[in-house]
């Protein structure tokens, strides 16, 4: 599944790099890389910080899209596999 997506988003790749479905794709795929990478190198802090940041990044654009339009981001979270933003 995740490769049916990785293919569907490098067709729009030329198009829509600025879109924030991309964006959050491509922050998901750095948070995967990175998660792996802290599983083998537990101290590696300057990692935990980089993952954290682009962990806020994600969090901050998925509720924008969220406040925009609710439909594309249902669909984009099923996509990725990734859990609902905590509402206050």
């Amino acid at each position: 599944m995740i490769k049916n997506i990785v293919i569907s988003f490098e067709e729009q790749k030329e198009e829509s790099r600025g879109s924030v479905e991309f964006q959050v794709f491509s922050f998901t795929n750095k948070i995967r890389r990175l998660t792996s990478h802290l599983e083998l190198h537990r101290k590696d802090y300057l990692s935990q910080r980089g993952l954290r940041k682009i962990l806020g990044k994600r969090q901050r654009l998925l509720a924008y899209l969220s406040k925009k339009n609710r439909v594309r981001y249902k669909e984009l979270i099923n996509q990725l596999n990734i859990r609902e933003l905590k509402t206050r």
